[in-house]
């Protein structure tokens, strides 16, 4: 049987919370900000959860996370 092993990519991008929640980063705010409203771009700061339906998914990628 192979060895289980977490997708790195996805352990650099995502942070398990205490309270068993996916912390992320949004999308959208790395280049070409210059068209992109002010607006906009205040609300991409900060972290986000990952969405519930989502949690299946991060399971896989992160099998070690205790999802």
């Amino acid at each position: 049987m192979p060895k289980m092993k977490t997708k790195k990519s996805a352990a650099k991008r995502f942070r398990v919370r205490p309270g068993g929640t996916v912390k992320r980063g949004q999308a959208f705010k790395r280049h070409i900000l210059t068209k992109k409203s002010t607006k906009n771009k205040r609300q991409r700061r900060g972290a986000v959860s990952v969405h519930e339906t989502n949690m299946g998914h991060m399971a896989q990628m992160l099998p070690f996370a205790g999802l």
